[in-house]
């Protein structure tokens, strides 16, 4: 069954942001970039409508946190005791604010290790696209130093690696929604760099490209922790691979 996108946009803006998966919002709530007065497109009313009036929705972004209750424990008089009530820290309070007790310190929320999961994949991304910069804008440094306007318009990857640095400054603020523009970036990386390592006959170039593009567009689809963090390795470590090889031509 396809998983349900949601487009959303706050009541003073008129351009929505989206598509997003759910665990994508829980994400951007958790980091206090929507409300519950965050409007978002209901289907079912063809309209858009109040996170927080929807129970189900508002439920799954804003979990309630369970109120710690403290029970005053009559004193009951004992002939003997040996070991005393240990004291109730101010990290004992915080976890059981938070559902975090003995009894589910070993348990983790799905939900929670899926925001951790979309955050490695995303700085996974930020690291992609400053290291494929670092191989398109340095082998111009010197006409960009020069301010030779004619070598700058010779090296047109330098535009590509001005492109790539600020997507990558604006998915280091959080901008996610930049995902879509970085997954056509990692389609465009593949067919334009793969080509031309293709034409060179360079298979090693070509396999670094490869890894590094899938990497890329995948860190910003999965949200599982394990695959997360397999394609965030071979993205890091293709867009090394590729920069590395530009630099050396």
């Amino acid at each position: 069954m396809a998983t349900q996108e949601y487009y959303i946009r706050e009541a003073s803006e008129n351009e929505a942001r989206g598509p997003f998966h759910m665990e994508q919002l829980v994400s951007l709530a958790e980091t206090g970039q929507l409300t519950a007065d965050t409007l978002w497109y209901d289907p079912a009313l063809e309209d858009w409508a109040a996170i927080g009036s929807n129970d189900d929705l508002k439920a799954q972004l804003f979990p309630e946190k369970r109120k710690l209750r403290m029970k005053v424990k009559e004193a009951i008089p004992q002939v003997k005791k040996e070991d005393a009530l240990a004291p109730i820290t101010v990290e004992d309070m915080l976890a059981g604010a938070e559902g975090r007790t003995a009894e589910t310190k070993d348990k983790v929320d799905p939900a929670i290790m899926q925001a951790h999961a979309a955050r490695i994949g995303m700085w996974s991304a930020v690291a992609c696209l400053i290291l494929a910069a670092a191989g398109e804008v340095l082998p111009g440094a010197d006409a960009i130093a020069a301010m030779d306007v004619n070598k700058i318009m010779g090296q047109p990857l330098l535009f590509l690696g001005a492109l790539d640095l600020f997507t990558a400054t604006m998915l280091g603020l959080g901008v996610v929604s930049f995902y879509p523009f970085v997954r056509f970036r990692a389609a465009l990386g593949l067919g334009l760099f793969g080509f031309m390592f293709f034409a060179q006959g360079s298979a090693t170039p070509l396999l670094a490209e490869t890894g590094a593009a899938v990497g890329l567009y995948l860190a910003t689809v999965w949200v599982d922790m394990l695959p997360v963090l397999v394609v965030s390795a071979v993205g890091v470590l293709g867009a090394a691979g590729t920069a590395y090889f530009l630099l050396s031509t």
